[in-house]
């Protein structure tokens, strides 16, 4: 089939054909349905928590439930009370201050959810040389952890108001995990609207870039609206009829996805009827030519990205086995709109797509001039012409068209992705619920001003639960232990036995059974941070020989708190790692093998995708952590990164080497690459753009994991579209040959590309 002569054979060229005359019921049918979607009232459940992230069986858990059984509250806060006066706080406020929390314990049952509170104040020097003197005292407030996140504030703020009203109390605010997260929620719900608009108005001023036209962005805008409504609503029935609800911590990247991908496939329908509509007498001709070519290819490409994104299911995490059916929902519907809508779309408005030029004007000229043909195509220069995009990227084509040139190329790209990926050895994962939070963020201001009169890990440090029959009469080997713990690395004190503040009456460290006594211990570092992670696994390697070494014979340890349960989140994740990537990878080679029916050209395809990705989260590394300071990637940034990068460059390549496919049915593969790169790159290009600056809107959320995968995205795909899918891939299979069709039927016998 010729661009000049679509023929409505095959199920895609009749699949063209009514799409084409069935263009007008088509589109007000997705314009009544998007109206109904709008109007529809919500389904969902709501709500505005973070889902949760830690999986039931922790053993972390599993010691804080053992612990609340033996003492009848938890000493493992994740709320607390910061009040500080750099200059000094009162002695007498601090006393009064302590009284008041202790008198939570002894009096009648405190409201719901507030079980206790523990006092600590920084007269007591619990932290070694370091930190501040008489400035601080801090209150862990004990909740119930089936509460949610509101009412624990809630709670949090009452026991303000009834005993720190006073403005010589020196009140900072709330800090803990609890907080922390809750503050995300809240900016991620504040600036979500900002985000959808934003991007928006890119993609508009993107594709109208591209083009040169008002209405092709026009088609962009209206189907990633069907999209993105018709994928929210799909959400709230599966949340409000199954309960599968997407983290709200990942809830923007869907939108950047979604919005990205069918502008992606606009891109690609709009940049088949521009090649083709210029050498075609009917436009209506080329638009069934585009639509009948363009089609099995955004169909193919949509499902590996979404087949991609959902061998997320392989983890056993929670948190990525429910991210990963919302992002191959969100694909799969805009999918569906790419598919319909879109060529519809092009269909009702013929040239005028591209007002106010008109590309049939290029037809005219083309007249006076010879059709290239194979002859012209195997020539390495160009002919001669004015120095556009379009002619430097067909002179890049014919360079890379040379066996040597190619291979040049191929070790300078390698080598290049190669060296961005150094830093990858250098990943470390934490959780970092308060320090992703903005510097002026009332929790972060809360947490600095208890870090500065304490120690870093003060908001939220780690338990250590001691069982054993009749432990508590043994209070000295107890105290030994805490000093022994007090001098492991990375730990900045420990509050136990060895306080007085913390003896049997209050029933706090030591149990009234007789059979547990717990510590708190205090890292030197953000407790949720890749650093506090590393010495809380180094502290429970070593805790055996510490209980044998201070004579507690017999006594089980077990960890709790928000550093025992990062690191458990961190250990699966990491656990998590191989299953996904197995997953992903074979999903991914078996759609590409599938779709360009070979073996050998989807292994280096998909193995260019893998370099770009390992690229991405060198430079992620490099950049956050070796300049940006930050104590390890967010735990889950690696990974949606991992998925989507891998996902979409087999994306493109389905585009840009399906194209070639096209071509080498009646062409040698090497004219075959001459005639059908270019167009396929200036389509990956600026497809690659519009998807990277949409990813790259993240980082108006304002915290660091958002800025992480924005960054991570954003640098994936640029690369992706501009060195792998430009450079890399036409140079292999100039360097490959036929072979890379190896064992499909398309390629074989093209000796002449050989050359």
């Amino acid at each position: 089939m010729t661009p000049e002569q679509p023929a409505e054979t095959g199920l895609f060229g009749r699949y063209a054909a009514w799409t084409v005359r069935r263009r007008w019921y088509i589109v007000v049918g997705w314009l009544i349905a998007l109206g109904g979607l709008v109007a529809l009232p919500p389904v969902g459940s709501g709500g505005n928590e973070l889902a949760s992230i830690i999986p039931l069986d922790s053993p972390a858990i599993s010691s804080e439930l053992r612990a609340l059984d033996e003492f009848g509250f938890p000493l493992s806060s994740r709320v607390a009370v910061v009040q500080r006066a750099p200059e000094g706080l009162s002695l007498f406020v601090q006393a009064e201050s302590a009284l008041d929390a202790l008198a939570v314990n002894q009096g009648p049952k405190p409201e719901w959810p507030l079980l206790g509170a523990l006092p600590i104040t920084n007269s007591l020097k619990l932290f070694g040389p370091g930190g501040e003197t008489n400035t601080s005292v801090l209150t862990y407030l004990f909740m119930d952890p089936i509460s949610s996140f509101q009412s624990q504030q809630d709670a949090a703020q009452r026991y303000i108001d009834q005993h720190l009203e006073r403005r010589e109390d020196h009140v900072v605010g709330v800090a803990g995990s609890v907080p922390a997260r809750a503050q995300q929620a809240g900016l991620v719900g504040d600036n979500i609207s900002r985000l959808e608009l934003l991007t928006v108005l890119a993609i508009i001023a993107l594709v109208g870039f591209t083009f040169r036209s008002v209405l092709a962005p026009a088609i962009a805008l209206v189907a990633s609206g069907i999209a993105f409504v018709a994928t929210i609503s799909l959400s709230e029935v599966l949340s409000g009829l199954a309960g599968i609800s997407t983290p709200a911590e990942l809830e923007p990247l869907l939108v950047a996805l979604l919005l990205g991908v069918v502008t992606d496939y606009t891109i690609f329908y709009v940049t088949a009827l521009q090649a083709r509509i210029a050498a075609t007498a009917r436009w209506r001709d080329a638009v069934r030519a585009a639509v009948s070519t363009d089609t099995p290819i955004v169909l193919a490409a949509g499902i590996t990205v979404a087949a991609g994104t959902a061998a997320l299911l392989a983890a056993k995490s929670e948190f990525f086995r429910a991210f990963g059916p919302a992002m191959a929902l969100a694909v799969l519907v805009g999918l569906i709109v790419s598919v319909t809508f879109v060529p519809a779309s092009i269909a009702v408005l013929g040239p005028a797509v591209f007002w106010p030029r008109d590309p049939r004007r290029a037809r005219l000229a083309r007249r006076t001039r010879p059709v290239p043909g194979i002859a012209a195509l195997r020539r390495l220069r160009p002919a001669p012409g004015p120095d556009t995009p379009g002619r430097r990227r067909i002179r890049l084509v014919h360079l890379l068209a040379n066996r040597p040139t190619a291979a040049a190329v191929v070790v300078g790209c390698v080598a290049l992705l190669l060296a961005a990926s150094a830093s990858v050895r250098d990943l470390d994962l934490g959780v970092g619920f308060t320090s992703s939070l903005p510097p002026d963020n009332p929790v972060a201001v809360a947490s600095t001003s208890a870090s500065d009169a304490f120690a870093p890990g003060i908001t939220s440090p780690t338990t250590i639960l001691i069982e054993r029959p009749d432990v508590v009469d043994d209070v000295d080997l107890l105290v030994g232990l805490q000093h022994l713990i007090e001098g492991e690395s990375g730990v900045a004190g420990v509050v136990g036995p060895a306080q007085n503040i913390t003896q049997r009456a209050y029933n706090v460290v030591l149990s009234e059974s007789g059979n547990a006594a717990r510590m708190l211990i205090v890292f030197d570092h953000d407790p949720l941070d890749a650093t506090a992670i590393t010495d809380l696994r180094s502290l429970r390697d070593r805790l055996p020989a510490l209980v044998q070494e201070a004579g507690l014979t017999g006594a089980r340890t077990s960890l709790g708190g928000d550093t025992a349960l990062a690191e458990g989140l961190v250990g699966s994740t990491e656990a998590d790692l191989y299953r996904i990537a197995v997953a992903g990878i074979v999903v991914n080679l078996l759609l590409l093998v599938l779709f360009l029916r070979a073996l050998v050209a989807p292994l280096f395809l998909l193995a260019s995708s893998v370099l770009a990705l390992t690229a991405s989260l060198g430079l992620t590394v490099f950049l956050f952590g070796g300049l940006g300071g930050v104590d390890g990637l967010t735990f889950y940034v690696p990974f949606a990164a991992a998925v989507l990068l891998v996902s979409l460059g087999s994306d493109y390549n389905i585009f840009g080497v399906g194209r070639v496919w096209e071509e080498a049915r009646h062409l040698p593969l090497r004219e075959a690459v001459l005639k059908a790169v270019p167009e396929s790159s200036r389509a990956i290009t600026s497809a690659g753009v519009t998807l990277a600056v949409s990813f790259g809107m993240l980082a108006l959320i304002p915290l660091t994991p958002f800025r992480e995968l924005a960054f991570a995205m954003a640098v994936g795909i640029l690369i992706d579209a501009f060195v792998v899918r430009s450079l890399l891939v036409p140079a292999m299979l100039v360097l490959v040959g036929p072979f890379s069709g190896w064992p499909g039927p398309h390629l074989r016998g093209d000796r002449r590309s050989r050359r």
